[in-house]
């Protein structure tokens, strides 16, 4: 992996992990299109590459909504009730994604990391985009209130939290399902994206710890300590470019042109697949 690479990575991992058009799928597509991890030798550190540039998404966030995550420590240091049921709402709807990864992550891999099921997902997930602009978000769902989260019971984060199961399809988006999930259990639209991107800090940094576990060393003995370290410092900047894009745009427009762009993406990549 040249550093050019590297920081192309980097760029696609910020930019599309907290979009609702899927991360894990535009990364399988730019490796495969850069020729990296297509061999059996070389697959598994790509992956662990993949996944531990994720926590310059992480970085990006942690310091995008400081305030947050200092209320939640402060909860969970028994000093901010507030943060304490935020913190106890995050785990609820993080368990079933760990639960259920972890049971099917073999036949998850097997099955579904291809560029055909990402294309699939691509496009089932546009049109869900679409039909949940015109009929789910309502005028009122627009409105940004930060206090909407503390509405949130642990019966509505179980909801967000076993339909961001839907995401570990790749090409589905974890983003768009914590989204569409927090819009369901009757969150306002500015309060499903701030819960979908603090989810995000505990399903994201559970991945890369297990990869980085399973899979770091390979990574480093073939890509070194530089490729990493630069996809992750560009990941970190590019995704809070997107973040902070991402809610000053969705304050006056719908979801919709995300939808769009996920089946252009689909129908392009399908006509190459078929030639």
């Amino acid at each position: 992996m040249t550093i050019l690479q590297a920081a192309i990575l980097g760029v696609v991992e910020g930019v599309t992990e907290y979009l609702p058009v899927s991360s894990t799928g535009h990364l399988l597509l730019a490796q495969r299109l850069m020729g990296i991890g297509q061999t059996a030798a070389t697959r598994e550190a790509a992956d662990a590459y993949a996944v531990c540039i994720q926590l310059g998404a992480i970085l990006a966030v942690v310091g995008l909504y400081f305030r947050r995550v200092r209320q939640m420590a402060e909860g969970c240091l028994g000093r901010n009730p507030e943060g304490l049921k935020l913190s106890a709402n995050l785990i609820v709807a993080f368990l079933p994604a760990a639960v259920i990864g972890l049971t099917f992550e073999k036949v998850i891999k097997q099955y579904l990391f291809g560029i055909w099921p990402i294309t699939v997902a691509w496009l089932v997930g546009g049109i869900v985009i679409l039909v949940a602009d015109r009929y789910l978000i309502t005028p009122r769902q627009r409105e940004v209130r930060g206090s909407s989260l503390a509405e949130l019971t642990w019966k509505m984060a179980l909801i967000i939290g076993f339909i961001q199961c839907l995401a570990m399809w790749p090409g589905t988006s974890r983003s768009l399902a914590t989204i569409l999930g927090g819009l369901l259990a009757g969150l306002t639209l500015g309060a499903a994206v701030e819960f979908s991107f603090l989810l995000g800090l505990i399903t994201l940094s559970a991945s890369t710890v297990l990869d980085a576990a399973k899979y770091g060393p390979d990574m480093i003995r073939l890509y070194g300590w530089l490729a990493p370290g630069i996809g992750l410092l560009v990941a970190a900047l590019s995704a809070a470019m997107a973040v902070k894009w991402m809610v000053h745009y969705l304050q006056k427009h719908p979801l919709a042109v995300f939808g769009y762009y996920r089946i252009a993406l689909a129908l392009v990549t399908a006509a190459f697949l078929l030639k």
